[in-house]
């Protein structure tokens, strides 16, 4: 059949429809209560064509939030007959299985009505700082992980379903900012069905059906000629994923199959399901396997369900990537993470230049501070913390980035602003990143410090950590070096990374982020970068003598260009 729209309309058209879910995405940092959202931007607006296929999805989308809930909102409007939608419903669900793998994960689900009839439906996901429950890594069951909400009707028709408000209120610590920024997403949800609308009108469209067929069938097109590139075979890895705290590693096996177009990755024999909550439901895995792929292969063109389709993934009923009910899931981001990390491990056999060394932003640090004001009012906020991405063939790791979970570190104004705690420092490490022709990017050091002044809050302030990298450095590719380790200190002393840490007045913590690994050779590292380097404060004089074979005088911070030839001879010769 020949296309309804030319190749220029059809450009057009798709950026409007990108740029809608961008203004609704944009009008969430301008309405939600939490910094979480407002700061960091862990969120995810996007919407579906009226099928339930995902047609587009926010420029700064959360990559495990935007592949989990395209497949779990696909299958809520699945679940009832378009029929069955008035104008004014608007859904909350928050369901680990259904949608993004944890609880503090709630969805608002919006049908755009156009001439009487539902055209598109309008989605966004918000990491809610808080759902109640128990905010450590330790939980065993997602009971006591908080507020498990089906998918059931917020507003019905239009008219406010009070009861759900309430009910969220009575189940949470802080209500006033939960409750706001359910209201921000239903806000975000209407900004996108107005324009949607709008557009509709302006082009004398009635459905975006045809649209979406156009868009969803040229991105598969793209995603499968990309993964043609890929020589066919299959491709294994098989890692270790540290257990919070001191529990036991994770093994993870998965084998990459390519065939033409296709690719499979399957994760037979990964460990069973565990007793603590990193535990990841199939949505979330799936999510990350896709993002390797995507990022790597086909970066440039728009997310839509066109691109998931050449991309298969089985895991074990049961296993720690496909985990069962009830399991606990509240830190699944600190096994899940990895899955990109490892299945670029797999791929870099058959395309190296494609991919990056391990990033000491996998998993996204992330640390839930609460506890009472000094005057006994109660407060909240999460944080997530980046590390430095890995090193890649082109380029050096960047510092502190989120990766690949794509969030932002929250400024300090901002956290001080929500919390009684003080900032003492934050700032990058030196040496951090692992050494290599390509060097990882900078871990980071953030202090904190509980006041004991008048305003110090009540004690205990209560810290929870769900994190990694602290018994495994994130390692280098093809020779280069690995980074630095992550820590977690109180007042200079090993902290626990697993479950709830209670801090008192006067406490000082630290939050080290590991480095991202090098990629190849470091002797092969240009040695006027290696000069820049030490400029920087991002290699000492003696790592870059020992690591870069570079030798660079002290007194001018110049290199010595013969010193170091001969230096780097030796070092070869001498294996």
């Amino acid at each position: 059949m020949p296309s309804k729209f030319d190749p220029i309309t059809l450009e057009i058209l798709w950026r409007r429809l990108i740029s809608i879910v961008d203004e609704a995405d944009a009008s969430v940092a301008r309405t939600a209560f939490s910094s979480l959202l407002r700061d960091a931007h862990d969120y995810t607006c996007m919407f579906t064509d009226s099928r339930g296929q995902e047609l587009v999805q926010g420029t700064f989308c959360t990559p495990g939030q935007a592949g989990a809930m395209a497949l779990g909102v696909k299958a809520i409007i699945k679940s009832t007959p378009l029929e069955q939608y008035k104008p004014g419903d608007v859904l909350i669900v928050n369901d680990p299985w259904l949608l993004a793998g944890h609880l503090n994960d709630v969805c608002v689900l919006s049908p755009i009505f156009y001439k009487e009839r539902p055209v598109a439906f309008t989605a966004c996901v918000f990491h809610h700082s808080d759902i109640g429950g128990r905010v450590a890594s330790d939980n065993r069951q997602v009971f006591e992980e908080g507020l498990f909400i089906p998918p059931i009707k917020l507003y019905d028709g239009g008219v406010l379903n009070e009861p759900v408000l309430k009910m969220i209120r009575w189940n949470v610590r802080t209500p006033e900012e939960v409750n706001g920024d359910i209201r921000s997403q239903v806000a975000a949800n209407h900004v996108c069905a107005q324009k949607i609308i709008e557009m509709l009108e302006d082009e004398g469209l009635d459905t975006l059906d045809d649209l979406a067929d156009e868009i969803i069938d040229r991105t598969e097109a793209s995603m499968r000629a990309a993964i043609s590139k890929i020589p066919d075979g299959v491709y294994f890895y098989e890692g270790v994923i540290e257990g919070a705290g001191q529990r036991k590693d994770i093994d993870v096996k998965l084998k990459a199959e390519v065939k033409g177009s296709d690719i499979h990755i399957d994760f037979a024999g990964t460990s069973p399901q565990v007793d603590w909550g990193g535990n990841v439901v199939y949505n979330f895995t799936y999510a990350y396997v896709f993002m390797a792929v995507k990022s790597a292969f086909d970066p440039d063109v728009p997310i839509n369900e066109g691109a998931t389709r050449p991309v298969k993934m089985t895991a074990p009923q049961g296993s720690v990537v496909n985990c069962n009910f009830p399991a606990a899931v509240a830190a699944r981001m600190q096994i899940g993470h990895f899955m990109t990390e490892m299945v670029f491990k797999a791929l870099a056999q058959a395309t190296p230049d494609n991919i990056i060394a391990e990033s000491g932003g996998t998993p996204a640090q992330t640390n839930i501070f609460y506890g009472k004001r000094f005057n006994g009012k109660p407060w909240l906020t999460m944080i997530i913390r980046g590390g430095g991405m890995g090193a890649s063939s082109k380029m050096d790791g960047h510092h502190c980035a989120i990766f690949p979970a794509n969030g932002a570190n929250t400024p300090v104004e901002i956290f001080e602003s929500d919390t009684p705690l003080i900032v003492e420092e934050r700032s990058l490490i030196c040496n951090s990143g692992g050494p290599g022709k390509m060097r990882g990017g900078l871990g980071r050091k953030f202090v904190i410090r509980i006041p004991d002044d008048e305003f110090a809050p009540q004690a205990p302030t209560s810290i929870a950590i769900q994190a990694g990298r602290y018994r495994y450095p994130p390692g280098g590719l093809f020779k280069g070096g690995a980074a630095n380790k992550a820590q977690f200190m109180v007042n200079d002393q090993a902290g626990d990374s697993s479950g709830l840490t209670l801090c008192e007045s006067g406490d000082v913590i630290k939050f080290i982020s590991a480095g991202g690994g090098g990629y190849g050779d470091s002797l092969a590292r240009d040695p006027q970068a290696v000069e820049q380097d030490v400029r920087n404060e991002y290699v000492s004089l003696e790592r870059a003598q020992a690591d870069y074979g570079v030798v660079i005088d002290p007194k001018t911070l110049k290199v010595d260009l013969e010193k170091t030839k001969k230096l780097r001879e030796q070092r070869t010769i001498g294996g």
